[in-house]
């Protein structure tokens, strides 16, 4: 399908769809195959070429959706990451890496860069001026995720890609939090996106995957590592991924409404000291997440420093205390036990990640519902927490 002028929730649900021709379904069929046929073929398929017919299909919706020439789907968010990096980088280069950002991606850096003499360093915040200071001569790659994991930080995505552009560096951003439904980093000149499609993607909490989506040029050389790195989705997962990005853009926009309500709930409750969320007017980059983002988000964290954390996730009754974040329920989680505890105390520490802060996964339930579920919670937590 031609996605051009064409709207988000159409690309969502029509784009990259495969057509039953035996039968004229309404879904795409899926091909379970991992033999075909080598010979008379313009196409030698298999599953770890990224090209089985369902691969291939859902990698044009992904394309079509961060305005991208090409894309490719893989087993999950961090497989995506590292073999993006990899194929931009070998032996004597160097990466400039945004201090807030996934521990999984900073675990990476940390502990397997080193091992194929690559360098890297961390900026000491987000503005444009602190990745440019650590920018080196073997710099090859700048790396930017906003809005970032789980401090809701906003980097501005024009000015580092311009930055990038600038000193013939390769620019990557990991777009999970924000969605394409609510930014879209190519038109800022970002060159390389990245997702963990195991989030808003795939909206369920069902599904385990990575995409990165580029120019045509960069994709090639993406791909080039990915079927050495074997890192590709299985089919069925695929289809079920295409599937679920059909209701993205309707996902995601009632999540936008839910964090925003739910953030000035939390703003105004005297157990909380502080709310992180771009769509706040007294969040200190709300002016610019607003110029890039067409919908804040679905995520924000906060900080409960006076009320037994555990107790108070014991007694949620609809939001659930879970890994991982994005589905259709509400959820919760500590980053320094879950998503950022391969960072020590002291790195936690310098990004602003208290032990008390806790990152919120807003789901499509009825607002009131989740607050009321917040104040229970607080209310039974408080009982019970001694004092100091």
């Amino acid at each position: 399908m031609n996605t051009k002028n064409k709207g988000v929730n159409t690309i969502c649900t029509h784009s990259g769809q495969l057509d039953d021709t035996a039968f004229g379904g309404a879904v795409s069929p899926l091909y379970m195959a991992t033999s075909y046929p080598f010979d008379d073929v313009d196409i030698k398929r298999y599953p770890r070429y990224f090209n089985t017919p369902n691969q291939e299909a859902l990698c044009k919706k992904l394309a079509a959706l961060e305005h991208a020439e090409a894309a490719l789907i893989f087993g999950s968010g961090m497989a995506a990451i590292s073999t993006a990096l990899m194929a931009f980088l070998k032996a004597g280069d160097h990466i400039v890496l945004q201090q807030t950002m996934y521990g999984g991606t900073y675990h990476f850096a940390v502990t397997q860069l080193n091992k194929y003499g690559i360098e890297y360093s961390f900026t000491n915040g987000w503005a444009v001026e602190d990745f440019e200071k650590e920018i080196r001569p073997n710099t090859k790659v700048v790396y930017l995720e906003t809005p970032s994991n789980p401090l809701l930080t906003i980097t501005d995505i024009q000015g580092v890609a311009q930055l990038a552009q600038s000193k013939g560096l390769i620019s990557m951003i990991d777009n999970t939090f924000a969605s394409p439904i609510n930014q879209n980093p190519i038109d800022f000149g970002v060159d390389v996106v990245l997702h963990s499609a195991t989030k808003y993607m795939g909206g369920h909490s069902d599904i385990c995957a990575g995409v990165v989506a580029a120019s045509q040029a960069h994709m090639d050389q993406v791909f080039q590592s990915a079927i050495c790195f074997g890192g590709n989705l299985s089919d069925y997962t695929v289809w079920l991924l295409e599937r679920s990005i059909k209701t993205m853009g309707i996902r995601v926009r009632a999540q936008n409404d839910n964090a925003l309500k739910m953030a000035n709930y939390l703003e105004s409750n005297p157990d909380v000291e502080k709310v992180y969320y771009p769509g706040l007017k007294n969040h200190p980059d709300h002016e610019l997440a607003q110029s890039q983002m067409s919908g804040f988000g679905g995520m924000l964290s906060f900080e409960l420093p006076h009320v037994d954390i555990s107790q108070f996730f014991k007694h949620l009754k609809l939001i659930k205390p879970v890994m991982s974040l994005a589905g259709v329920e509400s959820t919760v989680i500590l980053p320094v036990t879950t998503s950022h505890a391969l960072m020590s105390p002291e790195d936690r520490e310098k990004q602003g990640i208290k032990d008390c802060l806790i990152r919120f996964s807003l789901g499509i339930e009825d607002i009131d519902d989740l607050i009321g579920d917040i104040e229970q919670a607080i209310a039974q937590a408080k009982t019970m927490t001694i004092p100091a």
